[in-house]
């Protein structure tokens, strides 16, 4: 056993699947390396502490809330190595914002386990971290479907169909997304049920737009296997309208979309469940980027990261 251990993970972006994904059709996440993650563990003789200084400074006992998966999986892990009264400080080193759509509670509990797993030198298996994240994942979000803690631990986009197949792929072209954030969180709840209305009020319609949005994931794998950042572009815009039809959109949404888009974006579209929260954005280059995260800001943009499509 160390004295410290050290465990690292990253944000996710949905690139194409949201709300569809629920109803069996696919997903793709798209892993942001550089929006990171560094959970430092380090040993000591008396109580256990946890340090998140954008969030919380305290003992673990005092944990509570949104952070009660995060103290159940801790529990869980001490249990694993034997060590439940284990004296500890952790320290979390994080770029990713909560409450954003960016995978920040899966990535969190990624790098606590490993971090974990770094202090007792032991091997981890990925079926073996997948198992342990979702003990943290269960508690805040009811019944993860997987694809956060897959992303979150991956330097692969991650292809996905609910209850079916989490399977990492390969891409081969250049370009950045650009992440920008509209200042107001994300209804995850709330988009769920207005998807499941517009459903029961008209079947038919709803349906075409749940079933194109799964054709479009299909066809975006494609794209990025084959370095196509013009069809992708094509289909984020094709996947914007069908999540606005299905009434997830929101006016702050729909600005930063339309900003993207005028300032050399290929393509933009809203990430996550919608009503709130984030848009990406697809750069051809760098200079581009720039160009759209300036514009994003401007437009009214409370933040924006830039990162590159394939992993560093």
């Amino acid at each position: 056993m160390l004295t410290q251990g050290i465990g690292h993970s990253h944000a996710k972006a949905i690139l194409m699947g949201e709300h569809s994904v629920v109803y069996g059709e696919p997903a793709i996440a798209i892993p942001l390396t550089n929006i990171d993650m560094q959970v430092t563990i380090e040993t000591r003789n008396d109580h256990q502490q946890i340090i998140n200084s954008r969030y919380y400074h305290g003992a673990m006992n005092d944990l509570a809330g949104n952070y009660e998966g995060i103290r159940q999986l801790i529990i869980s892990l001490l249990a694993k190595f034997a060590t439940p009264n284990l004296g500890f400080t952790l320290t979390f080193n994080s770029k990713i914002p909560q409450e954003r759509g960016m995978g920040s509670s899966a990535a969190t509990s990624i790098a606590i386990i490993r971090a974990f797993y770094n202090l007792f030198e032991k091997s981890l298996t990925s079926n073996n971290l997948q198992r342990l994240a979702a003990i943290e994942e269960s508690i805040t979000h009811g019944s993860p479907s997987g694809i956060d803690t897959a992303t979150a631990s991956s330097k692969d986009p991650i292809f996905f169909i609910k209850n079916k197949e989490i399977t990492p792929f390969k891409i081969h072209m250049p370009g950045f997304l650009v992440i920008s954030d509209t200042g107001i969180m994300g209804q995850t709840g709330l988009a769920v049920s207005a998807v499941k209305r517009l459903f029961a009020e008209e079947p038919s319609r709803t349906r075409r737009h749940i079933s194109d949005l799964g054709q479009a994931a299909i066809e975006a794998k494609q794209a990025l296997e084959h370095g196509d950042l013009n069809m992708l572009g094509h289909l984020m815009n094709t996947a914007h309208d069908h999540l606005r039809s299905l009434g997830v959109s929101h006016p702050h949404l729909e600005k930063l979309v339309k900003t993207a888009l005028l300032n050399h974006a290929l393509g933009a579209k809203l990430t996550g469940s919608g009503i709130g929260g984030s848009i990406i954005a697809l750069a051809g280059n760098l200079h581009d980027a720039n160009t759209i995260a300036q514009a994003l800001s401007k437009a009214g943009a409370t933040e924006y990261w830039i990162s590159p499509l394939e992993a560093n």
